[in-house]
């Protein structure tokens, strides 16, 4: 077990810090952003989100429950997504709006909570992938996992901090609320192998739920922001650019 968990922890620690690179793009923001810049921002961040959604989370879970075969590949996901969706909007009503969370925007803490969401079962998957390399199975194809991840969270760590600092928090706050949100990709991968034969059976409705978390938050927060053709276009790269990603890297 031991050599599992240092595993899990050498591969989620590699995805921990690609993410925190991505979010180190804040600190180099100019100071004032500019309402178009805002729209570019957004919309890109509306795009990554979206393919991420598909692409890292509803396709790999609609794969996974094919695996299982106890039901029909759709209904995780179809289930999940909703689910998902319902969580996002009932924090919203019942916590954000509210302004319990006063220092953070409720749109904010929309956005980090979803992609918190997403990161968790990509790091449980990460973790389960070494767990499976230290008992003999496939280290190559653990590390594969771990690199298209890992580059994934490149874009996808600029995408927690950059619209963050756009809310009117300061550089150095944007870029810590996304060390925290990457950091429960670490945590969740050790805590998967832990507890690794109650989480696998599970992994469909997790990385159906956290996309559709990462849906509401784009269709309701994001895409609003990215008004005019900078925006349109800057969604269409952003989610070209994650597309691009999840297919190559797989």
């Amino acid at each position: 077990m031991l050599d599992e968990l240092t595993w899990a922890a050498a591969g989620t620690g590699f995805i921990f810090i690609m993410s925190l690179l991505g979010a180190s793009a804040v600190l180099f923001m100019p100071g004032e952003v500019k309402l178009g810049q805002r729209a570019v921002l957004m919309g890109f961040t509306a795009g990554v989100m979206t393919a991420a959604s598909v692409w890292s989370l509803l396709i790999p879970a609609m794969e996974q429950q094919t695996d299982s075969g106890t039901l029909p590949c759709w209904f995780p996901a179809l289930l999940g997504l909703f689910l998902g969706a319902v969580f996002l909007f009932s924090l919203d009503a019942a916590i954000f709006r509210r302004r319990k969370f006063a220092a953070l925007d409720p749109s904010a803490a929309m956005l980090v909570s979803s992609i918190t969401l997403h990161n968790i079962p990509e790091g449980m998957a990460v973790g389960l992938a070494f767990a499976l390399a230290a008992d003999g199975e496939s280290f190559a194809a653990a590390c594969a996992l771990s690199l298209g991840i890992g580059v994934q969270n490149l874009p996808e760590g600029a995408a927690v901090s950059l619209p963050l600092r756009q809310f009117g928090l300061s550089r150095g706050r944007a870029f810590a609320v996304g060390l925290l949100s990457a950091a429960v990709e670490p945590l969740f991968g050790i805590g998967a192998v832990l507890i690794a034969g109650l989480v696998h059976p599970l992994m469909p409705w997790f990385l159906s739920f956290a996309a559709g978390a990462m849906l509401y938050v784009t269709a309701h927060e994001l895409l609003p922001e990215a008004r005019g053709g900078l925006g349109s276009f800057s969604f269409i790269g952003g989610f070209a650019l994650m597309m691009v990603l999840d297919v190559a890297l797989g």
